[in-house]
């Protein structure tokens, strides 16, 4: 098929698009075949399989869905849900993965007419979020499927200029990336030397500590409630300005991926928890999913769900705390806890009840000192992410309508 220069398509002309199965509850395993969901499509592009709990049995899978599987390189849309529209690209680290019925996946249906980094760029670009919008059905529950995608368009410039926009968009991509290793990389180090001090019990002179009624001394367990407040400040219905909110959806495992800007009257009514520089936000829906953050430098106003607990530390450092209510341990703890089938959650009280083994003020202390620089790295690398997104969200429009040439 010869393709005019900037003439629109059917999208079913040039894209293969293919929707999950719907699978049940009585599917679900422990373990066998991941299947993605929306919560796993993160707002800036990218896949977070760590935190996933969904999973049907191998023989299931080889029997009966097969054809579902995600194959490298395919992009992947949600399709329901209040995060429609999320766009994720699949990595060989992904994988082995298939699809649920709140997800599609895409890819070019010829790659010698439709180049696969275009088709990624149009999939996130307001032309199709649009065209999303004007399809999407449902209240409570917003979704499109296959055929509304059916009555879609796409717009496509010659290959060549395919290639040139595909490959100015994926320098950003892949800056970005990059810096998500790196914040990945910087907190894993943190990550270790915790385990290393306070799981395999390594920490400074630990060989001339002794151990006094089966306990360390100069160390002792304590309440949570001891060591942070938990959910301390609420933000007044009088306040009349803008805030920047942090909803459920776009806290990931360790990371805030975007934030919304209301003015406060508009915002959604669970707008209302207060966070400040050092906090720790934990969701309090299915916690096996880890979806917290530490909050670092925040910007002014910054607020979040009251789906989320909220710790401020009294008594020991951020850098401390966070790790130690990320433990697996600690999100056992917490996953032993909740409660409600349908959406199993915690609640403040099951924080403040958890029991910490609390080490000497000078070992805290040093450790702090090694590891609260790497919290500034993060934020600032996080940072920079922020401005590679804002310029890439800015110019992608540009580059796909041609008003910029490339």
């Amino acid at each position: 098929m010869k393709l005019c220069e900037r003439h629109p398509y059917k999208l079913s002309e040039v894209v293969f698009f293919q929707e999950g199965p719907g699978l049940r509850s009585y599917q679900w395993s422990a373990e066998g075949m991941k299947v993605i969901n929306v919560t796993n499509i993160i707002t800036d592009g990218s896949i977070d399989i760590s935190n996933t709990d969904k999973y049907i049995t191998m023989t299931e899978f080889d029997s009966r869905y097969s054809h579902f599987a995600i194959e490298e390189n395919d992009i992947v849309v949600a399709s329901s849900g209040n995060t429609y529209g999320k766009v994720g690209r699949i990595r060989s680290e992904h994988l082995p993965l298939m699809m649920n019925t709140s997800v599609i996946r895409f890819h070019s249906a010829n790659r010698a007419v439709l180049h696969e980094d275009y088709l990624y760029a149009f999939l996130r670009s307001p032309d199709f979020q649009s065209q999303i919008e004007a399809f999407v059905t449902g209240g409570a529950q917003p979704n499109f499927g296959p055929s509304h995608l059916k009555q879609m368009t796409i717009t496509l410039p010659s290959f060549d200029e395919q290639q040139r926009v595909a490959k100015t968009l994926s320098a950003y991509d892949d800056l970005i990336e990059n810096n998500n290793r790196r914040i990945t990389l910087l907190e894993e180090s943190a990550r270790l030397l915790y385990q290393e001090w306070f799981v395999r019990l390594r920490f400074p002179g630990y060989e001339h500590t002794r151990i006094v009624d089966g306990v360390l001394e100069g160390w002792e367990k304590k309440a949570l409630s001891k060591l942070a407040d938990v959910n301390r400040a609420t933000m007044s219905s009088s306040f009349d300005g803008d805030i920047e909110y942090v909803d459920i959806s776009s806290v990931v495992t360790g990371q805030i991926t975007e934030t919304t800007t209301y003015a406060f009257r508009d915002a959604p009514s669970r707008a209302r928890r207060i966070v400040q520089h050092g906090d720790i936000i934990w969701s309090c829906v299915r916690p096996n999913r880890r979806s917290y953050a530490v909050i670092w430098n925040p910007i002014p106003n910054l607020i979040s769900s009251t789906g989320f607990a909220v710790l401020t530390p009294i008594s020991v450092p951020t850098s401390f705390l966070y790790f130690a209510t990320t433990t697996d341990a600690f999100v056992g703890y917490l996953t032993n806890h909740a409660r409600g089938a349908a959406y199993p959650a915690v609640v403040a009280s099951d924080f403040e009840r958890a029991e910490l083994l609390i080490p000497p003020k000078v070992i805290l202390n040093s450790f702090n000192d090694f590891v609260e620089p790497t919290f500034s790295q993060i934020n600032n690398v996080s940072i920079q992410n922020q401005k590679l997104k804002a310029a890439r969200d800015l110019l992608l429009p540009k580059l796909m309508s041609g008003e910029i040439a490339v």
